[in-house]
């Protein structure tokens, strides 16, 4: 039988997980309630990434029940982890893990035992058959209980730890409590969260109307940085919203597990998202439950809709029973108002792929991996949520565009703020882990630090407001307007970065190891190898003073009270120097040392020594002067070690008591952090500031697609820039015809992405711009279907237009490629003419619309001379792009868009590039001759047409 334990701690620096297999457990492992009887084997020792354990697939349990506020988890019909065929041990540890299985049925428990994380019973049996790992058992009552460790996995864990109760003159004994549950969107731990993505936990409560639910309102927050938001949506906006979030785990109210057909929990299983369920609290007012505190500067709690406080009360609930004793007060959630950002549907996130690549996955080949240039990984995440909802507000994109200007025309000082943002650290999960009750001294050393980072960005430009001022005799307000907005947010927190700095050390924390026993007590003498311990009755003067003296963190300078106890300390210290360099002169010893000496012989017959125990190689003696000394010394050191704990924990809740001016400040660096980035961006790019208007206008001179244009660069190639305006009274609509691989698609695409980097705040990739607020975007690109839904590609095309033609305003952009190309010519043609129709007779929006049915050009009235349509269809305009052919057979795409209308998508050119045969392209060829110039051929023609072309 092999036993697999995992180490609790983990290196910062690594992921790597050791596993140690025996086939018993070292007693050292465990508590002294638990007995092995059997001789151990000689240990085997191996290694097992943590990458190399099974990963994508949720582990095979039944869903969790409810939680009630109270934390008592209700039973489940024939839970995995049944222990009702063993009989029950009567050691504690067993029956500590059977109460708290009882408590949690609908969780793994990892129970601590000394260094590790242990699961039990049929529990045990499942994880390890998951996992892939190893089972072993122990024996408890003379029966064998299977057991084994559990690595993280997207699971519900509950974690049990021991707190030891020390008793006088006994061995300790334990006690062993679930400390908390870990659920995909409650992680806390560092070490599990990706440092650049946010880790949201969501909750949704229906809005229920007279026709049925009419919207939601939705509350979530990420519990690693406390950030906590609220609004309300719409039903059909609801698919939306779980894309731009992206939430790891929503949970939901209890009455909605016995609904399957609820529309929230079929649109919920459709992005495939982990989902819980909660029984709510009972509790109008949730902001007053005690969980939820007011920001610092606030003077009455905002106003929420009954939906908002009612996810908002699911929210807090469930964080309750999961965090239990890591619980922290949330601070007030921000409510965010549908008409202060662009609605951006899910399916044109990842079409436009604008967070993540659709071909590879990751962010490699994604906007957000093409205009990254922040430096700290909270200024990351921040870019991300802000290009998934970008602004609608004129007002608050110039303000941003303002502050890329200031940089942009300052690169000395650009540069100077980028290298001391990269110095700083993640404040908003540090301030985090500090309200969660986890904040370590290497967490207040980085506190320290990033405030002294911000101070240096402060000073930074006040120094450029002044060398400016020297050079030109004056500054312009208008110019450092936007700058002065921002920083003026700032506090000064030097009084507690003081306080932190006078407390600790100014020296490289080492990782300490608390349950780790110190280094050998007993000094040994390298030339005899005998040991002599001299101590006291209750052996207490044993201890080292040297280990704890080295574990110091906080200086001694920083109150009179820890300076009074080094003092004395070091006078003990002293006072102990020179006892043993008396006694080295008595006994004529000079190698003799209060721990150690090899010569023995004047020692054993002095009456001054005491023998306690001997062995072979140790002598034990009590020593009257020595066994006072060293109590003192004992005494003084744990009054330090007690000082030193009672300064960090105040420490600890001043940080506590600045979170709010923290987590601001933090913000604010992540906002410089992006804008230093759209600085450098447009910098590196040749990227130019649009104007803003809050109208229809569409127009960019010359713009240019930036993940294709990199693309391009780095192979060796230039992109075409193409240019579009579309105007409220002229040209609202363009229809877009051209040969395969031309560039239609990548010029709908390069339009949106526009839009979406002109509202963020960035400059844009073109020679000029002028947009119009954007409100919605939607886009109709790529082909795809979803058969694991019954659904074919066609399918899927017509219910992406269908969503679009229902909510595009005139305020939207839409841009839609091929559609009805899944369905016969004819039908193809009707839907796209009845989809260009509803698109500008009642959605009238900024639509672009490619196409391979030029005979659509002809339906929606073409005029040659001037390239538009007519009627109802006066708004739309026509361009197309071209196949240039040389005398020996070879072409070329031209990508620039030109006015008119193409009638050849020259497809066979494509079949030819892409490698097809020659004798299948000939025969194709043959066929296109043969049917063009044919308005209609009958069966029997089309049937002797192909005999013909394939006889002999």
């Amino acid at each position: 039988m092999i036993l697999i334990v995992a180490a609790c701690r983990q290196s910062h620096t690594s992921h790597r997980v050791r596993f140690i297999r025996t086939l018993h457990a070292s007693p050292r492992l465990h508590g002294p309630e638990d007995t092995v009887t059997t001789k151990r084997p000689r240990p085997t020792v191996t290694k097992k990434l943590f990458s190399e354990l099974p990963k994508g697939r949720p582990l095979e349990f039944l869903a969790p029940p409810a939680l009630s506020p109270e934390v008592t988890a209700q039973r489940v019909d024939n839970p995995v982890h049944s222990s009702a065929h063993y009989t029950q041990p009567r050691n504690n540890l067993a029956t500590e893990i059977l109460e708290n299985l009882t408590r949690f049925p609908h969780c793994i428990l990892l129970t601590r035992v000394g260094q590790f994380y242990e699961s039990y019973f049929d529990q045990a049996n499942e994880v390890a058959r998951l996992l892939g790992i190893k089972l072993t058992s122990r024996i408890w009552n003379k029966q064998r209980v299977a057991m084994c460790v559990l690595v993280q996995q997207k699971r519900f864990v509950a974690m049990c730890e021991e707190f030891p109760r020390y008793i006088s003159g006994q061995k300790p004994e334990f006690e062993r409590r679930v400390v908390r549950v870990i659920t995909p969107g409650t992680l806390i731990d560092e070490p599990f969260l990706n440092h650049f993505e946010n880790n949201y936990l969501l909750s949704i409560i229906p809005a229920d109307g007279e026709s049925g639910v009419q919207g939601a309102g939705l509350a979530w927050i990420d519990v690693s940085t406390g950030e906590f938001f609220t609004k309300t949506t719409s039903l059909e906006e609801l698919k939306d919203e779980l894309a731009r979030l992206g939430p790891r785990e929503i949970v939901l109210a209890e009455n909605l597990r016995e609904q399957p057909s609820h529309p929230i929990r079929e649109l919920i299983e459709d992005e495939g998202i982990f989902l819980s369920y909660i029984i709510p609290s009972i509790t109008d007012e949730p902001l007053v439950s005690g969980d939820i505190i007011l920001d610092q500067g606030s003077t009455a709690s905002p106003t929420y809709t009954p939906q908002e406080s009612g996810a908002i009360n699911i929210l807090a609930t469930y964080l309750r029973a999961n965090l239990l004793e890591h619980m922290p007060q949330l601070s007030t959630p921000s409510r965010e108002g549908a008409e202060e950002r662009m609605q951006i549907d899910s399916h044109t996130i990842k079409a436009l792929e604008i967070r993540e690549s659709t071909r590879e996955g990751g962010t490699t080949g994604s906007l957000f991996n093409v205009i990254k240039r922040t430096v700290t990984s909270s200024g990351t995440r921040f870019l991300a949520r802000r290009l998934c909802s970008p602004s609608t507000s004129v007002k608050e994109i110039e303000a941003r565009q303002s502050l890329v200007t200031f940089f942009y025309d300052r690169p000395d000082l650009r540069d100077d703020i980028v290298r001391f943002l990269g110095d700083s650290d993640d404040a908003s999960r540090i301030v985090q882990r500090f309200l969660l009750g986890r904040g370590e001294p290497k967490d207040l050393l980085a506190i320290n630090r990033t405030i002294q980072v911000w101070t240096s960005i402060q000073e930074r430009i006040e120094l450029e407001r002044k060398m400016e001022g020297s050079e030109r005799g004056n500054t312009r307000d208008e110019d450092w307007s936007s700058i002065d907005a921002l920083m003026s947010r700032i506090t000064n927190l030097r009084h507690l970065s003081s306080r932190i700095a006078l407390a600790l050390q100014d020296v490289e924390l080492a990782e300490s190891a608390p349950d780790e026993p110190a280094e050998d007590d007993a000094l040994v003498d390298e030339g005899k190898g005998a040991q002599t311990r001299l101590s006291d009755q209750s052996e207490c003067a044993t201890c080292s003073p040297s280990v704890i003296i080295s574990a110091n963190t906080i200086s001694r300078r920083f109150s009179e009270q820890l300076t009074a106890l080094h003092n004395t300390l070091n006078s003990l210290l002293d006072r102990r120097t020179a006892l043993e360099r008396d006694l080295r002169i008595q006994y004529n010893a000079p190698s003799l040392t209060l721990r150690t000496s090899p010569a023995l012989a004047k020692i054993k017959i002095d009456p001054l020594f005491v023998i306690i125990s001997e062995s072979a190689s140790t002598s034990s003696y009590f020593y009257q002067r020595w066994s006072q000394l060293g109590g003192q010394i004992v005494e003084t050191t744990v009054a330090i070690t007690n000082t030193e704990k009672e300064i960090f924990n105040t420490l600890r809740n001043e940080v506590k008591a600045f979170s709010s001016q923290l987590r601001r400040h933090a913000r604010i660096m992540d906002e410089l952090d992006v804008t230093l980035g759209f600085a450098n961006l447009a910098t590196e790019l040749r990227f130019v500031r649009p104007v803003i208007k809050d109208d229809a206008t569409y127009e960019v001179t010359n713009g240019r697609h930036p993940t294709v244009e990199l693309g391009l660069l780095t192979s060796g190639r230039v992109f075409i820039p193409n240019s579009v305006a579309l105007k409220p009274h002229s040209c609202l609509h363009v229809i877009i015809t051209g040969p395969n691989m031309a560039g239609k698609s990548t010029f709908l695409r390069q339009t949106a992405l526009i839009a979406i980097l002109a509202q963020t705040g960035s400059f844009v990739p073109a020679e000029h711009a002028v947009i119009g607020v954007v409100d919605r975007l939607f886009s109709r690109v790529g082909a795809k279907d979803d058969l694991f839904r019954d659904r074919s590609t066609f399918m899927v095309e017509m219910l992406e237009t269908a969503e679009i033609l229902r909510r595009a305003t005139p305020k939207s952009l839409v841009i839609m490629d091929e559609v009805g190309r899944g369905t016969t010519v004819k039908d193809g043609l009707a839907i796209a003419f009845a989809t260009v129709h509803h698109l500008a007779v009642h959605n009238r929006c900024r639509a672009l619309f490619a196409t391979h049915f030029h005979e659509l050009a002809d339906l929606l009235a073409h005029a040659e001379e001037h390239h538009h349509g007519s009627g109802v269809f006066h708004k739309v305009g026509f361009f197309c792009t071209d196949v240039h052919e040389t005398e020996d057979n070879f072409f070329t795409y031209s990508h620039r868009l030109r006015p008119g209308v193409n009638r050849d998508s020259h497809g066979l050119k494509v079949a030819q590039l892409a490698g097809m045969p020659k004798s299948a392209v000939h025969l194709a060829k043959d066929v296109l001759s043969a049917l063009q110039g044919q308005q209609h051929m009958d069966p029997a023609q089309l049937t002797a047409l192909g005999r013909g072309l394939t006889a002999g």
